[in-house]
């Protein structure tokens, strides 16, 4: 009784659990909803309105989800201009390629004030700009297309993409493509005439503040954020600075890979070894912070959406009607397809989420195995294990034992060969000999009882 109770505590705790997760999600989509200060909706009539927003570190979907927030939340205050305030060394090309589409599409005057560096992805984002702003000693470039383990990355198709979207940025806003270009392309040796020299093949070219504004890749040198509004002629502009949110620094944190692994590590491995060894509760509520913060920071940095989550949630019904409904693997498969589904759909990158996926279930695997080990006797499969023993010193036998038979005679009714029917008091019985054919009326005594044997033996007379 005691045993069930926790199992329904258990239970319990884990759905609310699950309600809070839910909770959780609903919030990051609210607080990520665009707002409006009441200094900013009053000043919407004053002037001119200047958004500043900070690109720093490295650049992925969370940056691109508070970039796009931002721009959202610029538009509806009736901004003018919209400053990128950019230090990055790169990151990855999807997330960079979304940015400048939002930033070459914006209605509103953009202008990328590069404060140290615009490596990489940061330079395609600041050629989408219409204006380009440097600090002393800032650079600009490098942009050739490397892996996670910063190795050049040799594919023709990938790169020839590349280079053409670095290319059309530039000249979309009146730059020398070819410099651009000179960028990217580490195989070919490019005359750059802008700048009286010649890029040699196996390098990539790489600006400073001067070199950026000699080859019209950069309009402006400044040295802060205010020199560079009055430079704008926007000293007097009503100037808001944008800031992450607790809730998008959070996602960015947890759409690493690395920790992405761990999460998903702690949602299969605690899901599991609750579901088969129940009781402890502890284990369930790992599981889904695990699952929980792993489409948490997916769902702010816009990854996934709702059906994405919901999709999951199938998948871990399923796989939990697969232990106590009989459906011969079906509700596993399926259980199993929408669990992965969904963790995939999440992710940022297919091969990524595979790979994080397999080596989480792989450590998931190993953990529940010991655990389950070392706390078999709380298994669930010990409710489909027959423990009771029948045995005959507590009672139970298969048949009754007459053993007030033994030591009994009688006479054989029948050749007994060695089986066949004596008369054993008043009673005519099915006996068998101890290996002896005794002929029809030998008098015989009844030496064993087992269950509805009887063992008889001839008297000698």
């Amino acid at each position: 009784m005691k045993q069930q109770h926790m199992r329904s505590l258990s239970s319990a705790v884990i759905a609310v659990f699950m309600l809070f997760a839910l909770c959780l999600t609903v919030f990051a989509g609210i607080v990520n909803l665009p707002t409006a200060s009441a200094e900013s909706v009053k000043a919407t009539s004053q002037g001119d309105i200047v958004f500043i927003v900070p690109l720093e570190g490295e650049v992925n979907p969370t940056r691109y989800s508070f970039l796009k927030r931002s721009f959202d939340e610029a538009m509806s205050m009736g901004a003018d201009t919209v400053i990128i305030e950019m230090d990055t060394p790169g990151g990855l090309l999807k997330s960079a390629e979304d940015i400048g589409k939002l930033i070459s599409d914006s209605p509103m005057n953009t202008v990328v004030y590069i404060h140290d560096k615009a490596a990489s992805a940061g330079s395609y984002i600041a050629l989408s700009a219409d204006q380009i702003a440097m600090s002393p000693g800032a650079a600009i470039g490098s942009a050739a297309i490397v892996d996670v383990n910063h190795k050049l990355i040799e594919d023709p198709k990938t790169n020839a993409f590349w280079i053409s979207l670095m290319t059309g940025a530039a000249e979309k806003n009146g730059r020398d493509g070819e410099i651009a270009r000179a960028m990217v392309d580490v195989n070919a040796e490019i005359e750059l005439k802008k700048l009286n020299k010649v890029k040699p093949a196996g390098e990539v070219l790489s600006l400073n503040t001067n070199e950026a504004i000699q080859a019209g890749y950069a309009e402006y040198e400044a040295s802060s954020m205010s020199d560079l509004l009055n430079k704008l002629n926007l000293s007097e502009a009503l100037s808001t600075k944008m800031e992450m949110k607790t809730t998008e620094k959070i996602a960015e944190f947890i759409n690493q890979p690395v920790v992405q692994t761990i999460l998903l590590f702690l949602g299969i491995a605690g899901i599991a070894i609750e579901l088969i060894v129940p009781g402890f509760g502890i284990p369930g509520l790992l599981g889904m912070l695990g699952f929980g913060l792993y489409f948490f920071g997916s769902y702010v940095a816009g990854l996934a959406g709702v059906e994405t989550i919901v999709l999951f949630g199938i998948g871990i019904v399923l796989l939990v009607l697969e232990l106590f409904v009989p459906s011969f693997g079906i509700l596993g498969l399926l259980g199993s397809a929408s669990l992965i589904g969904g963790v995939v759909r999440a992710a940022y990158d297919t091969s990524n989420a595979f790979l994080s996926l397999g080596i989480a279930f792989v450590a998931a695997v190993i953990v529940v195995v010991i655990v389950g080990y070392v706390f078999k006797s709380r298994g669930i499969w010990n409710r489909f294990i027959l423990k009771e023993k029948l045995t005959t010193e507590e009672g139970y036998v298969s048949n009754p034992n007459d053993i007030e038979l033994i030591g009994m005679e009688g006479v054989a009714l029948t050749t007994l060969r060695p089986a066949g029917v004596a008369r054993i008091g008043e009673k005519k019985l099915d006996v068998v000999t101890d290996g002896a054919f005794l002929q029809q009326g030998t008098k015989v005594a009844v030496i064993q009882v087992e269950g509805s044997r009887i063992v008889v033996r001839a008297i000698e007379e």
